[in-house]
């Protein structure tokens, strides 16, 4: 089953989904210090996390497939979000430095069409974030949050993705090693888990993040022909929602 733009919406603005938000940013983080003066694209329900990069970025685009629906972000300002075919995606050839993909893996391409995009809208410094749900992990085998609808992946399973679509996988982490639960006392325990489980038992975090950077030296992933075949957009970070909606 696939989550809806306005089920990741209202898992967010609950506590279990705010302590979820605030541990992946670190991680985000962690692996994106500074993205002064790049363009960068989030893809799936990502605007929680584009949010740390609002007014450092030089350019921020929130892409969300047409089979999750769209919600209208940021509260203030121009809206950033645009609703799209996941297997072609309205962004020009090599012109993105940073793209973050989470929540994005559901759709009738899964895996393999998200990449193909990527490695096309990169550019040949790019990287790639991909964050999916860990197998391994408890979070993917409970179906009260995000994580555990759609399918997860082992980072064995996201590298080899990665190589076969012309990706360097680069590194990789784990993280919500708390339970699923929403809780308080586990909620309020979060930090205390995600260190012990990293240490401890960091196979059965609840996610997998891995970056991952373009191969250039073997072509493309798409044929000459269809490349030129495809029909191309300009970026449109049009709200498709009411400015009264808030994330």
């Amino acid at each position: 089953m696939n989550n809806s733009a306005i089920d990741l919406k209202e898992f967010y603005s609950t506590l279990q989904g705010k302590v979820v938000q605030r541990i992946l940013r670190q991680h985000i983080r962690n692996f994106w210090p500074d993205v002064k003066g790049q363009r960068m694209v989030g893809l799936g329900y990502a605007t929680p996390y584009l949010r740390l990069f609002l007014g450092e970025a030089e350019r921020l685009v929130a892409l969300m497939p047409m089979q999750q629906g769209a919600v209208f972000w940021p509260r203030e300002g121009d809206g950033l979000v645009s609703v799209c075919d996941a297997e072609e995606l309205p962004i020009e050839s090599n012109s993105v430095d940073r793209l973050l993909v989470i929540h994005a893996l559901d759709g009738a391409g899964g895996m393999d069409a998200v990449l193909q995009e990527a490695w096309r809208i990169l550019t040949g410094q790019g990287r790639l974030l991909l964050i999916a749900p860990n197998r391994s992990g408890i979070w993917a085998r409970m179906d009260n949050t995000p994580f555990g609808h759609g399918a997860p992946y082992s980072v064995s399973q996201m590298r080899q993705a990665l190589k076969e679509h012309m990706f360097v996988p680069e590194r990789a982490e784990r993280a919500l090693f708390f339970p699923p639960a929403a809780s308080r006392p586990v909620l309020t325990t979060s930090g205390a888990w995600e260190k012990i489980g990293s240490l401890l038992f960091n196979a059965f975090g609840g996610v997998n993040i891995v970056e991952a950077s373009k191969q250039l030296y073997a072509g493309t992933t798409v044929g000459a022909a269809a490349a030129k075949a495809r029909k191309r957009f300009a970026p449109a970070p049009k709200p498709v929602a009411s400015s009264h909606q808030r994330d």
